[in-house]
């Protein structure tokens, strides 16, 4: 048997977290049972922010990627800091 659970949130808040569970392939429903399961077997609270890249970084990452995969753009190995400065020179 099921029992319904009403939760006050801030609408942003439930908005936000709808898309999260969406992107990752679940309902809000899903994502509140798997929270209190874990919370029953482990009697702890643990939260993660997991740092997300910006678009713009993720664009620069892919290029970067691109660049190694296609070598190009690539600066060659150096043996000495001196070899390092004579090349920048010819830029």
């Amino acid at each position: 048997m099921k029992t319904l659970v009403s939760i006050k949130v801030e609408d942003n808040l439930k908005t936000q977290a709808q898309k999260v569970a969406a992107d990752l392939g679940f309902s809000m429903s899903a994502l509140v049972n798997a929270f209190l399961k874990q919370l029953i077997r482990q009697r702890t609270i643990s939260f993660s922010l997991a740092n997300r890249m910006s678009k713009t970084l993720e664009q620069t990452l892919a290029l970067i990627e691109r660049d190694l995969t296609e070598n190009k753009n690539l600066s060659p190995k150096f043996t000495s800091p001196k070899e390092a400065v004579d090349y920048l020179k010819t830029l």
